[in-house]
């Protein structure tokens, strides 16, 4: 029939209950600041301002992998057939909980054990034959056992098949603090109070409707506190007995709905008398009986102000119909096939406020309304009005809002709303009005939204409307509009929305600077018309430069479906713009400098165009955006994001693109990234894909939407394939495991190297100088030249005088022996070391006078390791070793080489020589004078032998 007739066709199937719609609204505004759910991968819903989604999802088990932050869990419409005791235990701050329209049809103990903090339950539409007892069991909040879920406030079970009160009340009595329960459509057929009994209930809300009861006996005050009942009745053409003993028991209720209900007069009388006291708001729709009777009878309750009689087939309103409904302030006549209402059929109702005709057979606006100067709210809508006239809404000085959509209206007259001076919402949408008249031009002084969509206007005409200088809203999309005169919009300087899409706009008509008059303009939608243009150059004029506060703009996707571009400077003066959406209008590219205009852009829509490609620059002015749709413009590659600076971007939607890689630096440079949608890309299911699968799988503040359906693109042999099923073990290394060897040598290398310190450092620094004289050796071996010198005197400089006045007068002196020593004989300006061992192979021997000093001197044990190096190297008597003091051999101990020398070589002592210096020095002489192979030894040097 109409919308409104869809809308309770859907609550009969087990929708919704708008009130439930609302409260759950609100709860969440109150809760949205408290706790956000981070972000990860779910397999099968998603997570919406802290409600995790999984509507229509063919569910057949309630999912695990919910964040335990949700306060909203919608598991509506799927194929759940048990709800077991765990499924729910991880969710401690849930709020909202819906299970309706499943197939549910057993719930185990204590399933609902952990939401402590619920306030609403909805599992209406399921299977459940019975709901045990203990079904709470585990909400305790104090010593009592079933003293659970303090917090519930609304439980709705209805569409089920519960059969009995008694079931209902197992559950109820627990739930001390329950404000509304909803049991329509469970079959129960009778209603007992006493059923009811020792139960501390606080109900102000109980709907029964639907049910086939038969008997309705209230013998206690079961409900103290209820404030709306509905016993709407079922199609079943039994009658309900009407039991209540005494008229107090629902002296409270203040809405009452019984439509559809069947019962004698008499009962039916009795239950209105039972409300008498209290009544304000009463539903009668499609009842069966005699509906003026019953329409007397409620309009004598004085209190009663809102009378809703939906779907009663009355045909023709008469004029004593509400004779009696004197205070009546409200009244829907909705959906009641009505074609004639007489004049004065409203002529009792001085009071009346609210009228709704809409969905009835009216063929022009009916003579009664015009009297009724107190009018606030008329609906007309969905009927078969094809004028309007000047007299239609005459003396209407108090109508705020009129409804005239879905009828016949063709065209307007000047004068049809003249004494509308009031008038705030004006609904005109899907007629077929095609031209204006001048209807705005003049009245309408205080009009604050008009909707004109969905009707055949061609041409806006100059000053079209002038009159509305406090209209903020102004709908005209879904015409054939093509023409816009110049300074249409002229007098609309308080218009915040206009929607123009779906139209034959060109760019040439929003060129002409036809908004410049709409200074407070905040949104403009211009998607869906014919605005073309053929490159990026400037405009000579920016169609939108007067537009400095408008934030949303919209521009349209091409009828014609050809290549576009966008002048450079389309967007200057919008300075204030937070959304740009150019979904869809064959982009093939955007200019760099397109953003230079809007740094406060916070929402940009780019999605199916063929761009190819965005560079990074293109980004630079616009810092603050937060949400970025960029799906389906067959993006190679999202590494222009790297660059792009984006540190504030929380929304990236990038589906059905060309890249088959995402790397850890795109994800990286999104930090503040909660919610990214990569759905139907062609992936590569290689180790370059390694680290994005951990991150989705671990990351804890984005969340990656259908992430467990990402599909495989390459190689060929896993085409299809799960991306979240690739197995990346070898991939990755196992980095705790390099800690562990790392750490163990590094232990292992500082012990070595202490005790090397402690014990061996003069090991090792022998070792050192060794190495170093047999490089020497190395080189020089192959230069030998005929000795130049007897004898190399190797000296420590503290044994100079020694050496000058003993050793140099006895060789040289005495002896005749040529010596080579440092301070004499090397040669200027040549490295030290080249001097050494130049002088030890220029030299027949070399001759070490050796002393503690000696020992300590870095020169003195180098020459002494070239020496050495010769001896062994050459296999000839070339070392003579001289101590000139007494050193104990443990002291030779760090000076690995020299012990290993005196235990295999004799050595001349100066101390032992005493008071016989000549047969030292005649020793001396004779391994000067022998032959240089290593034979003679033994021979010669013989008494010094420790």
């Amino acid at each position: 029939m109409g919308h409104r007739v869809k809308q309770n066709q859907t609550m009969a199937r087990g929708g919704r209950n708008p009130f439930q719609h609302i409260t759950f609204l609100c709860l969440l505004n109150i809760i949205s600041f408290d706790i956000p759910v981070t972000g990860f991968a779910l397999k099968t819903c998603r997570i919406s301002y802290n409600v995790a989604i999984c509507v229509r999802s063919e569910l057949s088990a309630v999912p695990q992998d919910i964040p335990s932050t949700v306060k909203g869990f919608d598991l509506s419409r799927n194929n759940i057939s048990r709800i077991n005791r765990s499924d729910f235990r991880n969710l401690p701050v849930l709020i909202q909980l819906y299970l309706d329209n499943n197939n549910i049809s057993q719930i185990e103990s204590g399933a609902f054990a952990n939401l402590t903090s619920l306030l609403m339950l909805n599992i209406n539409s399921n299977r459940l034959v019975e709901l045990g007892e203990d079904l709470f069991h585990g909400l305790t909040v104090a010593s009592t056992s079933f003293k659970s879920m303090t917090s519930l406030k609304l439980l709705d079970i209805s569409h089920n098949k519960l059969q009995h009160i008694t079931k209902v009340h197992s559950i109820i009595q627990h739930l001390p603090h329950l404000r509304e329960l909803y049991i329509k459509n469970n079959n129960l057929t009778t209603f007992h109070s006493w059923e009811l009994t020792n139960s501390s209930l606080e109900l102000k809300y109980v709907d029964l409707s639907q049910n086939p009861i038969s008997v309705f006996s209230v013998t206690a005050d079961v409900f103290p506190n209820l404030t709306t009942l509905n016993i709407g009745g079922t199609q079943r053409k039994q009658l309900m007995k009407w039991d209540v003993r005494n008229k107090t028991f629902f002296s409270r209720v203040s809405t009452l709905d019984i439509s559809g209900l069947q019962m004698t007069f008499d009962d039916m009388k009795s239950l209105l008398e039972t409300v008498n006291s209290s009544l304000t708001s009463l539903r009668m729709n499609a009842m069966k009986q005699n509906l003026p009777a019953l329409i007397n009878i409620s309009c004598s309750i004085p209190t009663m102000s809102t009378l809703q009689l939906r779907y009663n087939k009355l045909r023709f309103v008469s004029s004593d119909l509400f004779k009696l409904c004197i205070n009546v302030t409200e009244l829907d006549l909705t959906g009641n096939e009505i074609q004639h209402i007489h004049c004065r059929a409203f002529k009792f109702l001085q009071s009346l406020s609210n009228l709704s005709l809409s969905h009835n057979r009216l063929s022009s606006v009916p003579a009664a309304t015009r009297n009724l100067p107190t009018l606030r709210e008329l609906d007309l809508s969905s009927n078969n009005i094809r004028e309007l006239g000047c007299d239609d809404f005459t003396n209407q000085t108090m109508l705020r809002q009129l409804s005239l959509y879905q009828n016949s209206v063709s065209a307007l007259s000047e004068c049809v709303f003249k004494d509308l001076i009031q008038l705030q919402v004006l609904k005109l949408q899907t007629n077929r009005i095609s031209n204006l008249n001048g209807a705005f031009q003049m009245y309408l002084p205080n009009l604050r939204q008009l909707l004109l969509n969905g009707n055949e206007l061609t041409t806006i005409k100059h000053g079209e409307f002038r009159g509305l200088q406090s209209l903020q809203n102004l709908s005209l999309h879904d015409n054939q509009i093509q023409d816009l005169k110049n300074r249409c919009f002229i007098g609309l300087t308080n218009l915040t929305d206009i929607l123009l899409q779906k139209n034959h706009i060109k760019e040439t008509e929003i060129n002409k600077g036809v908004f410049n008059d709409l200074i407070n303009l905040r949104r403009l939608d211009l998607r869906e018309n014919c605005i073309k243009y053929d490159d990026c150059s400037a405009l000579p004029y920016a169609p939108f430069s007067q537009l400095s506060r408008l934030e949303t703009l919209a521009i349209p996707s091409q009828h014609r479906r050809l290549k576009s571009h966008l002048p450079r400077n389309f967007l200057q003066g919008l300075t204030n713009l937070s959304e740009f959406n150019a979904r869809n209008i064959q982009l093939l590219s955007l200019h760099k400098d397109m953003f230079n205009y809007t740094p406060q852009l916070q929402t940009l829509d780019i999605s199916s165009n063929d761009l190819r490609d965005l560079s990074p620059e293109l980004f630079s002015p616009i810092q603050n955006l937060q949400s970025l749709y960029i799906s389906h413009v067959d993006l190679g590659s999202l590494d222009f994001l790297i660059d792009a600076n984006l540190t504030k971007l929380e929304f990236l939607q990038a589906r059905k693109n060309q890249y088959s890689v995402i790397s850890e630096e795109i994800i990286q440079s999104l930090p503040a990234l909660v919610y990214v949608d990569l759905f139907g890309n062609s992936f590569t299911c290689d180790c370059d894909n390694a680290w994005l699968l951990k991150w989705i799988e671990n990351n804890n503040q984005t969340q990656v939407f259908d992430a467990y359906n990402f599909e495989c693109n390459y190689p060929v042999n896993l085409k299809g394939k799960k991306l979240l099923d690739l197995s990346i073990q070898s991939c990755s290394v196992d980095i705790e495991f390099i800690y562990f060897i790392s750490t163990t040598c590094t232990i292992l290398l500082s012990m070595v190297v202490s005790f090397t310190y402690h014990f061996l450092r003069w090991h090792l620094a022998y070792a050192y100088y060794l190495f170093l004289a047999f490089l020497f050796d190395t080189k020089h071996k192959n230069k030998q030249a005929p000795n130049q010198y007897d004898a190399f005197i190797s000296y420590n400089t503290h044994d100079e005088p020694w050496v000058i006045r003993e050793l140099l007068p006895k060789l040289e002196g005495e002896q005749g022996w040529r010596l080579c020593l440092h301070h004499r004989d090397f040669e200027p300006g040549k490295p030290i070391i080249d001097n050494i061992t130049d002088a030890i192979y220029g030299s027949r021997k070399t001759i070490c006078v050796i002393s503690r000093r000696y020992l300590e001197s870095e020169w003195c044990s180098r020459e002494i390791q070239v020496a050495s190096f010769r001896l062994f190297d050459e296999q000839k008597d070339v070392l003579i070793l001289v101590f000139l003091e007494e050193i104990p051999t443990y002291h030779l101990s760090p000076y690995y080489r020299m012990r290993k020398l005196l235990k295999k070589r004799t050595y001349l002592s100066w101390p032992r020589a005493g008071e016989h210096t000549e047969l030292f020095w005649e020793k001396l002489r004779q391994a000067l004078k022998t032959r240089e192979d290593c034979g003679e030894d033994s021979l010669l040097l013989t008494m010094d032998k420790p």
